[in-house]
């Protein structure tokens, strides 16, 4: 996980609409970069779901949300289709933004040990710095844990 205090690396990545983000575009924006393992999973749904239902409670605070997972456009599209989510969610199969914020680790599940993404979430100001940083995500409590910290 990145520390609080450093500037969030670049990135460039397709959304669920093949639409292109970078981190320039944010710049004077606020906003959440989420990280989750996988589309379509009972975890990842609820913390998606939380994301989308709370998103007018996190632009009213001038806080965009944005979501990233290694799965493809295609998977993310038909996530947002089957719950209807509000946010963009970028596409990382090569696993570029995934690495570059450090959340690609060692997972063990049932004993078995194996690489993946480590529920993570960032906050990123308007200039690019990471003011907030967790690592101990619970995907369901996420946005609303989010929401209560901004308060």
């Amino acid at each position: 996980m990145l520390e609080v205090g450093t500037k969030a690396p670049d990135f460039e990545a397709q959304d669920q609409n093949g639409v292109v983000h970078t981190l320039s575009e944010y710049k004077g924006k606020k906003f959440i970069l989420y990280f989750y393992p996988k589309d379509n999973t009972p975890g990842c749904t609820k913390q998606a779901c939380s994301y989308s239902s709370n998103l007018p409670s996190f632009l009213d605070k001038g806080i965009e949300v944005v979501g990233v997972s290694k799965d493809s456009v295609a998977s993310h599209k038909k996530f947002e289709t089957n719950y209807d989510l509000k946010f963009t969610i970028l596409s990382d199969p090569e696993k570029k933004i995934i690495g570059s914020y450090d959340v690609w680790k060692e997972k063990k599940n049932y004993g078995k040990v194996s690489m993946g993404v480590v529920r993570t979430t960032y906050l990123i100001d308007e200039n690019g710095i990471i003011i907030m940083a967790n690592d101990k995500v619970k995907a369901a409590e996420d946005a609303t844990k989010m929401l209560e910290k901004l308060s």
